[in-house]
């Protein structure tokens, strides 16, 4: 969003204004002012103006045993250029029913049609229940995507990635990825090298690659009367190893068409499908836990090469196997210094 101009025809800082909601998560409530606050020119002029409201001035609860003091009201919400809202978990309407309560739907009513809505977390909930995100592309964290679409089948969910930018509403997933939105926020307002400087002074990358499915672990649920139960088990022990449909077939004595439906039904995949996910899941654990090449890790999950590997792991979690063990790479040694576990 372009800068607009004082009276005087110097540039106006863009304002943000974050609104602080019973609950909050501080850490969500901090990343606004840390991101936008550090954006300067280079000649170090503010280019954005960040200011903390609720909507009741005074002492706000968070979710950590302490509270905060907010100054302004909603009235702050009239002058935002851009609103975002972060997480909370104390707006029982809004995750039971969908629906805001009247001093927050109060509070939206004074925000100024073409407003910048931006939300981190779970404050897409909010967002949602306000009307912001109908027939929009969105995402909230992973953990409550589902519950998430459920609540609000007119938005369109989208529970991999780090953030959606849809124009003039932009939504985070958990947590740090508020830090990913704001970035791109910046990078889009202001340019890569301002971006790049406000990470640097955060000690933060600009951009992480992939989305919030490297994040996620997705164990398939045992069926309470499994009947295909010892072929999966037979399998988990020799993933590194072809494993023909046929074979699964027989460990239970049953014909192809049998055992893959009776498969499907327990499980929710194909057999090919779920032999595919465990050896992701196999190749996670090993680049997390191990310094084992690429080439042997694909070898022992059953992927035969590294491409296979970096293929099926670019399409289950978006990144390669050599981003994800950078991301999840366990730290030895003193402050500063990197390291890994020594493999098995």
């Amino acid at each position: 969003m372009p800068e607009s101009e004082h009276t005087d025809g110097t540039p106006r800082p863009h304002r943000v204004v974050v609104l602080a909601i019973s609950g909050v998560i501080p850490f969500e409530l901090g990343i606004p002012y840390r991101i936008f606050g550090k954006a300067r020119t280079p000649e170090g002029r503010a280019l954005y103006d960040v200011v903390t409201c609720s909507p009741e001035p005074g002492p706000v609860r968070t979710d950590a045993d302490f509270a905060i003091h907010v100054e302004h009201g909603p009235e702050a919400l009239a002058e935002a250029d851009s609103v975002v809202v972060p997480a909370s978990y104390e707006q029982g309407p809004v995750f039971e029913e969908g629906r805001l309560p009247e001093p927050l739907a109060a509070a939206f009513a004074r925000v100024r049609p073409g407003t910048r809505m931006v939300s981190i977390c779970t404050g897409s909930y909010v967002l949602a229940a306000a009307g912001f995100l109908d027939g929009r592309p969105a995402t909230t964290h992973w953990s409550s995507t589902g519950h998430f679409q459920r609540l609000f089948p007119k938005v369109d969910v989208d529970p991999d990635v780090l953030f959606v930018d849809d124009g003039d509403v932009l939504t985070s997933a958990g947590v740090a990825s508020g830090i990913d939105l704001c970035l791109h926020i910046v990078r889009r307002d202001h340019g890569v090298s301002v971006a790049h400087d406000v990470a640097r002074r955060s000690v933060v990358p600009p951009h992480r690659e992939g989305g919030q499915a490297q994040f996620v672990r997705r164990p398939v649920a045992e069926p309470q009367m499994a009947t295909t139960a010892a072929a999966r088990a037979w399998a988990l022990e020799r993933l590194e190893r072809p494993i023909p449909l046929r074979d699964l077939a027989e460990r239970e004595s049953m014909s192809l068409r049998t055992f893959t439906r009776r498969f499907r039904e327990e499980v929710g995949l194909s057999p090919g499908q779920w032999l595919v996910q465990q050896r992701v899941e196999r190749a996670r654990s090993l680049l997390e836990d191990t310094d084992l090449t690429v080439d042997r890790i694909a070898r022992d999950c059953g992927f035969g090469t590294a491409a296979s590997l970096r293929q099926h792991l670019q399409a289950a979690l978006g990144v390669s196997p050599t981003a994800y063990r950078r991301t999840f790479r366990a730290t030895s040694g003193g402050p500063g210094h990197t390291g890994s576990r020594p493999g098995r």
